[in-house]
């Protein structure tokens, strides 16, 4: 298969190439601008045509006649009008009943479908595969940000804007580039002195309750016990706001708990005084569809919540997506990465937030209140995201097999947006 590449200054510049070298039935595979101009993929007509599985014709079994009209045939033993031979194929064609024909539809739709995925999963493969050879420094990029748990949708991106350099000036670029979009609260002076409400959100087990604590820990360092009050939602789990109540007693602090969002805007009313809220939320799966009316509960409550959520960076990167989508509907104000001294990689908490574009407030390393709470920073995280293991991935990939799932990545991503279109 012959894919020819074309790159003009303008669009009418390069269908003029086109033209030229491949003919006016030459079919156009791909179009994006680059650096320069215009970049077209296209194959010759002969190509797509050779790529089509052959067509062989089986005799259909004789239709039933239809019951309307009644056709005398002529004598089969002898050679059949052109007039008569057109009458009966009129007849067929009327006498399929409608299931058969939505079957052959739906038949053909099929063997299209499948056509189109074989071609694009083949010009991907060849795409990737060209990618060493024709940009070794993006094909560099590419495997190390997957490797370290980075999405592809966010790798390809990067190489879309990648400058043209070697492989270590590519690599500087890439962690460059993820530290200036990667957002992180600079400073929690300002936080702890404006106070306000503050809720933690998040799935079951991201350690809010902990990280409520330590937070907590932190204002009563900085302004006092009696400034502080702690709330909780958790009526639920079994011995959960127990828990936090035991941290308030540890620090003095009051804790309330609230049911609905009643409850809420009177317990908010009565601690109007207090400099700052914390609520510490109930934990629920992000497909819960309480999840909804959990926020919609902290946004009627009559007085402004910054609402945090917090990612368990052990989660798989599908999943952290799911959360973020789940909790995000009313918007949020940030988040703070749980877990972090257990996760094997930081790459998908990472992308996640870089992606959603969320502010990272602090980062959550273990179970001491409160010192194993610390505010993030932004080249600590990238380094870690890439630093080295010691033991090598079961899951990583290698040169030969990473334009296989890159193809395969793009395939799946676009016929799910056939799908969905």
């Amino acid at each position: 298969m012959n894919v020819k590449r074309i790159v003009a200054k303008t669009s009418r510049e390069a269908m003029r190439q086109l033209r030229d070298t491949l003919g006016p039935d030459a079919v156009i595979l791909s179009n994006r601008q680059v650096e320069g101009g215009v970049e077209v993929l296209a194959l010759p007509a002969e190509d797509i045509a050779a790529m089509a599985p052959p067509v062989v014709e089986t005799p259909a079994p004789a239709p039933a006649r239809p019951r309307e009209r009644v056709v005398a045939e002529p004598d089969e033993r002898a050679e059949p009008a052109p007039a008569v031979t057109i009458k009966r194929r009129l007849i067929e064609r009327v006498a399929v009943p409608t299931e058969d024909s939505a079957q052959l539809a739906q038949s053909v739709i099929s063997e299209i479908k499948a056509m189109q995925a074989r071609l694009e999963n083949q010009l991907a493969d060849l795409a990737w595969r060209d990618l060493p050879g024709r940009d070794p420094a993006g094909a560099g990029v590419m495997r190390d940000m997957l490797a370290a748990g980075f999405s592809a949708t966010l790798a390809r991106e990067m190489l879309e804007s990648l400058p043209r350099g070697e492989g270590e000036q590519a690599q500087a670029w890439m962690r460059n580039t993820l530290m200036t979009r990667l957002q992180v609260m600079q400073s929690e002076t300002e936080m702890l002195d404006a106070g306000g409400v503050f809720a933690l959100m998040g799935p079951t087990g991201a350690g809010k309750t902990t990280t409520t604590a330590k937070l907590a820990a932190r204002f009563v360092v900085r302004h006092g016990a009696d400034k502080l009050a702690l709330l909780t939602t958790d009526s639920y789990r079994i011995g959960g706001h127990e828990q936090l109540r035991i941290y308030g007693k540890i620090l003095g602090v009051g804790v309330h708990t609230v049911r609905d969002a009643a409850d809420l805007r009177l317990a908010l009313t009565e601690l109007r005084n207090k400099h700052t809220v914390l609520i510490d939320t109930v934990g629920m799966s992000q497909r819960d569809q309480a999840v909804a009316e959990q926020v919609e509960m902290l946004c009627q409550a009559g007085k402004p919540i910054k609402r945090l959520l917090l990612l368990n960076a052990t989660s798989h990167g599908d999943t952290l997506n799911e959360v973020v989508q789940a909790y995000q509907r009313r918007g949020l104000d940030g988040c703070i990465l749980s877990k972090v001294d257990e996760a094997a990689s930081l790459g998908p908490a990472l992308d996640c937030a870089i992606r959603h574009q969320l502010t990272v407030h602090y980062l959550a390393t273990g179970q001491r209140v409160p010192e194993d709470l610390h505010l993030a920073n932004r080249q600590y995280l990238i380094h870690r995201a890439f630093k080295a293991r010691t033991v090598a991935s079961p899951w990583e990939l290698d040169e030969n097999e990473l334009a296989f799932a890159l193809s395969g990545m793009h395939a799946t991503q676009h016929e799910s947006a056939v799908t969905l279109g």
